[in-house]
């Protein structure tokens, strides 16, 4: 009770002491939040703090620097809102580029990779989302695919992530992994604190790396505490307690092989000494490692998400050239790739006993390759517009000449290739197909002005 007694005195006492400039509690500070240790058994707290008359209730999460933190240090909370947030910026821009308008793929993917997707695994670099969390994800990130490339829905998730160029959820948290933990390791201990409490066995330049004896402040919290060399690897589950930088530095193995030493990065913002090589040979050197890392995820994207036996396009980071055409134009092309678009031979789940047979010539059934090249009822608008166009295989020269992209952009539109049946009747071409290397014009509505008589 004395101790009580003489706290409600000094409190009391500070209270009358505090200046008159001193300003009260504003509303973004009232999220008050306390931490214990969890090594040490104690628990955080959950009882409020009253100040001026004023109740305070801990909150269950804090943010610093866009991280969502929580007691646990569970990364759905995280994730969760960077979830809304990216919800809420496609509900934005997909007003930019409605199905069949607006801007070409190739700017959406501009969007995509530039902005929802920056949004969506921000924070990716220090959590790793779990399971359920990467299947939400997934699940939004397949609308920012289907958006981009205008696809219908019955095309399969590993196509429809290939025709966009954007990689899986899953893929882009470990290749933002791999990229922060190359930063980490190759960045000077003056420029990036954390590079001078990697494990001394990782070949850096830099001489200023912490001893292990001192290198580890949670040592002695943790009585099992051992170090994680650089090329040991990891056991699975792992059986060992050791930093959190070790683990980060430890994904860098995978490719960085065939070096002696690590590059420094911001190479210029250290003093220059005898024992550093070239600028320029660094610069080089980490310009490799990022090549390397880009490879590492087209080699995980080919062999964890495969696509069906009749889809042979490789995966690729950057827009196709044929994205540069109008969206309706593009997104005719993105769906016959697919193997699931409006021709005769790429039925959808709906009906998968229709018929397959061409309906404008009735003698082979209508894919893709009969459509363009061999099809007897189109034999007069491809040798008109469609000269030098032989394949359509994914090494076939049409997908990366512009001129070609051109030429079978006009031949898709003349006979309606691969139009919607209820769009454009297949004898009669639409009036006017926007076949351009710009964003796509929708033409005025025409108004029929009707007399009394026939109101």
């Amino acid at each position: 009770m004395a101790t009580s007694a003489g706290s409600r005195n000094s409190s009391q006492g500070l209270k009358e002491r505090r200046p008159t400039w001193a300003s009260p509690f504003r509303s973004q500070k009232r999220n008050c939040y306390t931490r214990g240790s969890p090594v040490r058994g104690t628990h955080p707290s959950v009882s409020p703090i009253q100040i001026k008359g004023e109740v305070f209730h801990p909150g269950n999460s804090v943010r610093w620097l866009g991280y969502w933190f929580t007691p646990a240090l569970d990364p759905a909370a995280h994730f969760s809102r960077r979830l809304a947030l990216a919800q809420g910026a496609l509900a934005l821009i997909r007003r930019l580029s409605p199905p069949g308008a607006g801007l070409p793929p190739y700017l959406c993917h501009r969007l995509a990779t530039s902005l929802i997707a920056r949004i969506l695994v921000y924070g990716a670099d220090l959590f790793t989302p779990s399971v359920g969390t990467t299947t939400r994800l997934d699940t939004f990130w397949r609308k920012v695919q289907r958006w981009t490339t205008n696809c219908i829905s019955a095309t399969p998730t590993g196509i429809l992530s290939v025709e966009s160029c954007l990689p899986p959820v899953s893929l882009l948290v470990a290749h933002r992994q791999r990229l922060a933990a190359l930063r980490v390791v190759c960045s000077p201990p003056s420029v990036n604190p954390a590079t001078a409490r990697v494990h001394p066995s990782i070949p850096s330049l830099s001489v200023y790396l912490a001893p292990d004896s001192s290198r580890a402040i949670t040592k002695d919290l943790l009585s099992v505490y051992l170090p994680l060399h650089w090329k040991t690897p990891r056991p699975v589950p792992s059986m060992r307690n050791h930093l959190p930088v070790d683990a980060v530095a430890h994904r860098t193995i995978t490719f960085t092989h065939g070096l002696s030493r690590m590059p420094m990065s911001n190479s210029h913002l250290v003093c220059p000494t005898p024992t550093l090589p070239p600028k320029s040979l660094m610069d080089s050197t980490n310009s490799t490692l990022t090549k390397r890392v880009r490879e590492k995820l087209l080699a995980e994207w080919a062999s964890l998400f495969p696509t069906p036996r009749y889809y042979l396009h490789p995966p690729a980071l950057f827009p196709r050239p044929f994205m540069g055409l109008g969206k309706f134009v593009a997104g005719r092309i993105h769906q016959m790739r697919a193997g699931k678009c409006y021709l005769a031979a790429h039925p959808t789940w709906r009906f998968p006993d229709a018929d397959t047979s061409c309906p404008r010539c009735g003698l082979e059934p209508e894919t893709f390759e009969h459509a363009i090249l061999s099809c007897p009822s189109r034999q007069h608008s491809r040798s008109r517009l469609l000269h030098g166009v032989t394949d359509v295989s994914p090494e076939a020269p049409l997908w990366s000449s512009l001129p070609l992209l051109k030429r079978f952009a006009t031949f898709i539109g003349v006979p309606s290739t691969g139009f919607p049946p209820t769009m454009f009747p297949p004898s009669t071409p639409p009036s006017s197909p926007p076949f351009s290397l710009s964003p796509q014009r929708v033409p005025p509505p025409v108004f029929r002005v009707f007399s009394l008589a026939e109101v």
